[in-house]
């Protein structure tokens, strides 16, 4: 099911957890959308910070952010992180009115999901895995895609409030199947990157004028986002911005473990998962993910 994202919800009291470059975007988008939102932020100068921006306020724990929130929402960087802020008594979990909803924008694994739903439960919360797509101009812009898993009735309550930030937000299934979901977007995305910086290095090698050809065939089947948004900044050689490496290898890490787990073989997720390690050993840990072409240069002399 995806919600339509034009409904305008009634005002809410709303916690944010973690204010990364999605986070705080994202935490902005609520308040400005008419509720009334709270951050935490480890480092509590951002969280200070956010609220001088954006009017909001800020809080020192996460179970005093939470505090008789109807919705929280928290984007930090992986499980540890996730657990670290949920449970324990200054977690969220322990500040939390009954019935309230908690919402994980965190890439984090399906295991992880299931584990933070089946607490939540058990104390009477609401747990949704709603990891997002879109990266950090997506949450500037609030047009991030939000792949959900949990109860179909906690997700009919929150998700016309994600729709501050995201333009397309939908249930995929139980507990995990967001994670999951997300997974399956990574690995759709290592293959895409990984095949356009060697059609561009290619290309380049060959002496054709590769912003036409990619103007060319970007109207016909190889057309995609990674082309629309990254196939000149890849002809330049330009990778200061975006989604950078070391959160593209622990996303695909996540992949690769899960795959272990079922029985999958995902052999070339695997690869351009080494190749992302030799970007790294180049340098380009904060790079943005189509560096992979920068290694190609590199293997032909050519960086």
């Amino acid at each position: 099911m995806t919600s339509p994202t034009t409904q305008s919800p009634a005002s809410l009291r709303v916690a944010f957890l973690g204010l990364g470059v999605m986070g705080y975007p994202m935490a902005g988008h609520l308040q400005r959308a008419g509720h009334s939102v709270t951050v935490y932020n480890r480092t509590a100068a951002k969280a200070q910070q956010w609220a001088k921006e954006y009017g909001g306020n800020a809080a020192a724990t996460p179970a005093e952010a939470v505090r008789d929130a109807d919705i929280v929402a928290a984007c930090v960087g992986n499980d540890d992180d996730l657990r670290s802020i949920v449970l324990g008594e200054h977690g969220a979990f322990a500040g939390m009115k009954a019935d309230a909803v908690f919402v994980d924008h965190t890439t984090a694994s399906a295991d992880v999901a299931r584990e933070l739903y089946a607490v939540a439960r058990e104390k009477g919360l609401h747990f949704v895995d709603a990891p997002v797509s879109g990266g950090e101009a997506g949450a500037k812009n609030g047009v991030l895609t939000i792949m959900c898993g949990g109860d179909a009735p906690a997700f009919d309550r929150v998700s016309a409030t994600l729709g501050a930030y995201g333009r397309a937000v939908t249930r995929i299934g139980e507990a995990g199947a967001g994670q999951l979901a997300k997974m399956v977007n990574q690995i759709c995305i290592a293959g895409l990157v990984q095949g356009l910086s060697e059609a561009i290095n290619f290309g380049q090698r060959a002496g054709l004028d590769m912003p036409l050809v990619l103007d060319v065939i970007n109207k016909g089947a190889a057309a995609s986002w990674q082309m629309d948004n990254r196939g000149q900044t890849m002809i330049d050689g330009k990778f200061d911005f975006g989604f950078a490496v070391d959160w593209m290898r622990k996303d695909l890490g996540l992949c690769l473990a899960e795959a272990q787990r079922n029985g999958v073989s995902l052999p070339v997720t695997a690869l351009v998962d080494q190749f992302y390690g030799d970007v790294q050993a180049l340098g380009g840990s904060r790079w943005d993910t189509s560096s992979l072409i920068h290694r190609l240069r590199v293997l032909s002399g050519k960086a």
